[in-house]
């Protein structure tokens, strides 16, 4: 009975939820809000002109566009919000040269006479935190917070407060070492009007249009302020090696998704997410060899321990061996494979999936 909780536990823990799930609980412009401000604190330029693109085809208007890259020079700093400004601009000129018309939007309206943004900042903060608030270390900051992010920034109504977390937490996900930031981002969401769900919703936007670690980074903040199960994932940078296409040919020999990234002389990068691993198999004439790139995974021989594989780990696998190899359950895996000592008539052959018993015991 035991071993059944645990497997359930298993599968609900590391279920991927998939971006398309997300779209009945987070509007369109939402999505384009978030994807955008990560790739900006990302620095990822093509990736950000890419999915500016995305997001103006789903509803997001220029002006919000504008506005939200603006509002980051506050997080991420002038450079980058700069950088992304510029994106949004070529991507604008492109567009048009092709003669699509993107929706302009409303600008925001002008600020009432008399408009106190020291006064007005005050309570906005103090609605985010949920409590009064003084940076009292360094009351220029506390000052710059308050009338100018939380004052003027916040007062332009072009974007919702709502929208405006979504910016932020999505931007900060993207940001390593300000993850105190990110949880206090993620309950100063919710006291702006973000729903729960809409919140638990952008991993999966963010894993689909910007990375893993970003996704996960995320998804540590809304377990620390939301709870629920949530085990830490390792992710892996496939800026490095990259991740390639879904491993469409060989999925029917696979517990879980892979991609497969051909190289140059024969060589393949085949990346594994969590809890993927295939199923025993045997070369036959021929052998292969495993380098562990990234990440953790397996490599198990029949009737044998399975053997850990980290970077650096080289495998080369007999002809005749059954085996399988896979990621652990709680990390990313990438290692490239080739096959050396190729006889006539080499071929693999495909049995059967490596049971739970043996995978959930490792």
């Amino acid at each position: 009975m035991k071993r059944l909780i645990y497997i359930v536990f298993f599968l609900l823990s590391y279920v991927t939820i998939n971006a398309n799930d997300m779209d009945g609980i987070l509007t369109p412009r939402r999505q384009g809000l978030a994807v955008i401000a990560s790739l900006e604190a990302k620095g990822d330029i093509p990736g950000l002109e890419t999915s500016i693109a995305w997001a103006l085809d789903n509803g997001l208007t220029v002006s919000e566009a504008k506005e939200a890259l603006s509002q980051l020079y506050a997080y991420t700093g002038f450079p980058r919000s700069l950088n992304a400004l510029g994106a949004l601009q070529r991507v604008l000129e492109q567009r048009k040269a092709s003669g699509i018309k993107d929706d302009p939007g409303k600008d925001a309206d002008p600020l009432p006479k008399g408009y106190d943004a020291l006064k007005q900042g005050t309570e906005v903060q103090t609605r985010l935190t949920g409590v009064p608030f003084n940076y009292g270390f360094v009351p220029a900051t506390d000052y710059y917070l308050k009338a100018h992010l939380f004052g003027d920034i916040f007062a332009r109504n072009n974007l919702s407060y709502a929208d405006r977390e979504i910016v932020t937490v999505s931007a900060i996900s993207s940001l390593p070492g300000c993850e105190p930031q990110l949880v206090a981002h993620v309950s100063g969401a919710r006291n702006m009007g973000v729903t729960d769900e809409e919140l638990r919703a952008v991993p999966a936007f963010l894993e689909e249009r910007v990375g893993t670690e970003e996704a996960e980074r995320l998804r540590g903040a809304l377990s620390a302020v939301l709870g629920g199960n949530y085990s830490p994932v390792q992710t892996v940078d496939f800026n490095i090696w990259p991740k390639g296409e879904p491993n469409s040919a060989y999925a029917q020999y696979f517990t879980g998704n892979s991609y497969l990234a051909p190289m140059e002389g024969g060589v393949a990068n085949v990346t594994f997410e969590p809890g993927c691993r295939n199923n025993w198999h045997i070369h036959h004439k021929q052998v292969q060899v495993l380098i562990c790139v990234s990440g953790r995974g397996w490599y198990q021989e029949w009737g044998k321990e399975a053997v850990p594989m980290t970077p650096g780990t080289i495998i080369a696998i007999p002809a005749e061996v059954k085996h399988w190899h896979g990621a652990a359950k709680d990390s990313w895996f990438q290692h490239l494979t080739y096959h050396k000592d190729v006889k006539e008539g080499a071929s693999n052959e495909w049995l059967e999936p490596v049971t739970d018993d043996i995978y959930l015991g490792l």
